[in-house]
C-alpha cells in the first residue's frame, strides 16, 4: 500500500503569535479532511513560549526585562515547559491526524534523532527520566525540545532544533523546567561557526520525520494549503 502523503510547507521566519493562527486555521480544515496531514517548517522572532506546564519561576528576570532584550513572552496550550525560539533555530509544526500522544511525541523523538545521524551526531531520547525530559540529547546536553497539543485528534505545537541559532538566551531561563541544563546546537556539536546548516539540515529533517512516520512528502506552497498571504516576516 503506498504511504499517505505528508504536505511540507516552508514558511521561512514568521512571528510567533501569527504562527499560531496559521496552525489553527490549518488544524480545522484537517479535522475536515479537507487536505492530507501537513508539516510546517519555519524559523520565529526571538519569543519565549510557557506550556502547559511552566511553573512560575522559569522567567527569572521577569517579562518586562525580557521584552527589554527584544524577546516576546507569550503564554500557549502545547504540553511541556517555558523554552526559547529564534532565528537559525528548526521549529516544525506537524499539524496531523493523532492516535496515540505519547507515541506520537517518541516517535518524533526518533524521527529527529534520525535526522541528527545523518550530520554525524550521536543523539538520544531521555524520556524514561520523566516529562521534563522529553526531546532530544546529545550526551547531557538538550538540542531538540518537543511539546504539543492535540484537540479533536489533530496536534498542533511540535519539535523545535537548535540548529545555529544563538543559545544565550537559554541562559536568562529554566530551560524546560530544568535548573542547570545546558543546551547545545547542531552547529556548535559540529564546531561549525560559519552560518548555513540550516537549509541542509531542514532536508535532513524532512526526510527523516517522513521515513519515521511512514509518509511520502510532497513539497508545498503556503497558496496550496489557503493559509496566504502570509505575514509579513
Amino acid at each position: 500500500m503506498p504511504a499517505s502523503e505528508l504536505l511540507v510547507c516552508n514558511l521561512g521566519v514568521v512571528e510567533y503569535r501569527e504562527a499560531l493562527a496559521l496552525q489553527e486555521r490549518l488544524r480545522a480544515t484537517r479535522q475536515a479532511d479537507e487536505h492530507a496531514d501537513v508539516l510546517l517548517l519555519l524559523e520565529h522572532h526571538p519569543v519565549y513560549t510557557r506550556g502547559r506546564r511552566s511553573a512560575s519561576g522559569e522567567l527569572p528576570m521577569g517579562e518586562s526585562w525580557y521584552l527589554s532584550q527584544g524577546i516576546d513572552v507569550v503564554e500557549t496550550d502545547r504540553g511541556g515547559r517555558v523554552t526559547y525560539h529564534g532565528p537559525g533555530q528548526l521549529v516544525g509544526y506537524p499539524i496531523v491526524r493523532v492516535d496515540d500522544v505519547v507515541e506520537y511525541v517518541r516517535t518524533m523523538e526518533r524521527a529527529l534523532v534520525a535526522a541528527l545521524a545523518e550530520e554525524g551526531l550521536d543523539a538520544h531520547a531521555r524520556a524514561d527520566e520523566g516529562p521534563d525530559y522529553t526531546g532530544v540529547w546529545v550526551e547531557d546536553r538538550k538540542i531538540a525540545s518537543i511539546g504539543v497539543h492535540v484537540a479533536r485528534g489533530v496536534s498542533t505545537h511540535g519539535f523545535a532544533v537548535n540548529v545555529e541559532n544563538d543559545l544565550q538566551p537559554f541562559e536568562w531561563i529554566v530551560p524546560c523546567g530544568l535548573e542547570g541544563v545546558r543546551m547545545t546546537s547542531v552547529s556548535k556539536e559540529l564546531h561549525a561557526p560559519a552560518p548555513g546548516i540550516l537549509p541542509r539540515f531542514r532536508e535532513t529533517t524532512t526526510a527523516a520525520f517522513a521515513t519515521t512516520f511512514g509518509r511520502a512528502p510532497r513539497a508545498v506552497s503556503p497558496e496550496e494549503l489557503g493559509i496566504a498571504p502570509l505575514p509579513s516576516r
